[in-house]
Formats: structure tokens, C-alpha cells, sequence
């Protein structure tokens, strides 16, 4: 397609370079034209292995380049709003990685950045893009499965390198602001509110100081709930089951969804306890970031709006931030 949009991505990132520039680079609305690295030998040879025209030794050089008119940010958690601001004053709109900053607070920052430069902001939750979540949120807003009540949310896999930034508690690293953010925002999602009131358990590593086990429950408007836990030391594993009063539907592979296998999702009428009333939907082969990307892009040529603005950021981080005020109060806390 003629209209693609002209991306450079700051950084090389593993989330980047393995996942998410692949995608957009066969997608039907994005082009990576250019990387940076703050070693420019490491952005030559991320550029050599994907194809990528132009690398550049330095963020600053990137933001400077004329012909980019995006930037996908996949910084480490404490670098998004500082590098997302200086893209934005570049003339550049950007989508960031999640979690968008390491507080509401400083989250509130690229409201003022949107409105002082005109640049189009996002958080880059993929999962809102993917048919799978999309096709959840239908049944659970058509009344198939009935009022529905409760989303469970368990989210965990295995890390401990102390070097990975996820294991870095000072640049925003642990269970909850890495993989917790995705249960917050997809029970937001289903239930197209906000919560209430939170209670919250932290486990943190005596070493790292990082949430190793958070676990919580949040009340959301008309006595619905959720409860998930996430953890970045269990064996890896991940569902959604979201329970209504007539059934439920169970999204199976979540988050990581694969993209190169058809996504399914399980809905049951409850009928018994063994799958008599089960009927699995299977949806065609999709990425998720590829989905991501194009809408995003569709947005910075004007032909969509952006369906989650960066104050949805900012009510996903307040959340974030309530569940580790609970957390460490062991009251119940509201965002």
C-alpha cells in the first residue's frame, strides 16, 4: 500500500526487534525506515538483520531525521514518557510501549506534551487490537453469558536475571507494571469501567525488591470483580476466564497470543461442570502488533480516531498505582 506511515523505533529492545518491528514490517500501513541505538554498531547490525534502511548512533539523531513521522518507544518503563515527550517536540507521534510511565503523574505529562505539540500519543496495549479480546468483549456486552460479573486474570512466567529490566525495581521493573497492567487493562476493557476500590498482596524479592507475586481484587461498579494474579516467578501460564451469569468465556492464550496459529476462545453455557455446553471459537491468523501498528497509522493519516487516548493511559496507571498503595497498606484503596 502507497500510504504507509514512515516509523523509526528508539531502541533495540528485545520486545522490539523480536516482535513488534517484524510485524509492522508486514503489515499493510506501517514501513520501519529507521533504528536507533545509543551504540551505533548495535543499531547497524539490528538494521542489517531486519532489513531496516537506516540506523543511527544516537536517539537525538533518530528524532532529527525529517522523513519519520512515528516512533514506536520500546524503552525500558523509566525512559517512555521522557523519550515519548522528546518525539512528540520533534514533530514525531508515538506509540509507547506499556506500561506508559511509572506513574499516573508522570503519565499526565504527555497530556500536556499532546496538547502543547498536536502530536497523536498511544499506549501500545495490543491486546484491545486483537479479534480474540474483540470477540470476548461482544459476548460479554450481548448478554449471551448473562450479567456478567467477574473476570479471572492469571499471568506468571520465570525470570531471574537480575540484569533483565523487568527485575530492576528502580526503572520500573516487576510483575505488576510488566504483565499486571494487562489484567488491569482487559478487565477495564470488559467491563468499560473503572474500579472502585482495590485490595492488594505484594511478594517482593528480598534481592531485586521487585513484585515477584502481586495478587489483587477490584471492585468494579454494579458488584462486579476482578481478581488475577501475576507473577514473574512461576511457571510460566497465562488465562482469562470472564463469568457471567449464564456462562462464561475463556480466552485461552491471552496475551501472547501466536501468530502463527488461529487464536480460540471457549464459551459455555454452563450447563455442567465438564464442558456439555463448551463451544470453542477459533479466529483466522493474526498479529496482533501488525493489527496494532496499522491502526495506529490509520490515526496519524486522519482516517480513524483514536479510540484510546492517553488519559486511558492515564486511568490504566492510576489503577496500577492504587494496587501497590493496597498493597502496601493492606487496606482497601481507591484510584
Amino acid at each position: 500500500m502507497a500510504n504507509k506511515i514512515a516509523w523509526g523505533v528508539i531502541s533495540t529492545a528485545n520486545i522490539g526487534t523480536a516482535k513488534v518491528i517484524p510485524a509492522m514490517q508486514r503489515s499493510e500501513r506501517c514501513r520501519i525506515d529507521a533504528i536507533a541505538s545509543r551504540d551505533l554498531a548495535t543499531a547497524q547490525t539490528t538494521a542489517n538483520e531486519l532489513g531496516i534502511p537506516r540506523a543511527y548512533g544516537s536517539y537525538e539523531e533518530l528524532l532529527e531525521d525529517p522523513a519519520i513521522e512515528a516512533i514506536y518507544n520500546p524503552l525500558p518503563n523509566h525512559l517512555h514518557v521522557p523519550w515519548t515527550i522528546k518525539a512528540m517536540e520533534a514533530g514525531k507521534h508515538v506509540l509507547c510501549e506499556k506500561p506508559i510511565a511509572l506513574t499516573a503523574e508522570e503519565a499526565r505529562l504527555l497530556i500536556d506534551a499532546r496538547e502543547r505539540t498536536g502530536k497523536i500519543v498511544a499506549e501500545a496495549f495490543m491486546v484491545r487490537q486483537n479479534p480474540q479480546w474483540q470477540r470476548a468483549r461482544a459476548i460479554a456486552q450481548s448478554g449471551e453469558i448473562g450479567d456478567v460479573r467477574a473476570v479471572q486474570t492469571l499471568f506468571t512466567y520465570f525470570l531471574l536475571d537480575p540484569a533483565n529490566v523487568r527485575n530492576q525495581a528502580d526503572i520500573g521493573g516487576g510483575g505488576l507494571m510488566d504483565i499486571g497492567c494487562y489484567a488491569i487493562v482487559t478487565a477495564r476493557y470488559i467491563f468499560g469501567a473503572e474500579p472502585s476500590r482495590i485490595a492488594a498482596l505484594i511478594d517482593r524479592d528480598p534481592v531485586m525488591r521487585t513484585d515477584r507475586l502481586t495478587s489483587a481484587l477490584m471492585e468494579f461498579p454494579g458488584a462486579r470483580h476482578l481478581t488475577f494474579t501475576c507473577s514473574t516467578q512461576l511457571s510460566p501460564h497465562q488465562r482469562v476466564t470472564i463469568v457471567g451469569t449464564k456462562g462464561r468465556v475463556e480466552v485461552l492464550v491471552p496475551f501472547n497470543a501466536p501468530n502463527q496459529r488461529p487464536c480460540q476462545i471457549v464459551v459455555d453455557d454452563g450447563r455442567d461442570l465438564f464442558g456439555g455446553g463448551a463451544r470453542v471459537e477459533e479466529f483466522p491468523i493474526a498479529d496482533q502488533y501488525a493489527l496494532q501498528g496499522d491502526a495506529f497509522s490509520r490515526v496519524v493519516r486522519g482516517e480513524a480516531a483514536l479510540e484510546y487516548p492517553i488519559e486511558d493511559a492515564v486511568l490504566n496507571m492510576q489503577v496500577i498505582d492504587a494496587t501497590f498503595r493496597a498493597g502496601a497498606s493492606g487496606e482497601w484503596t481507591s484510584p
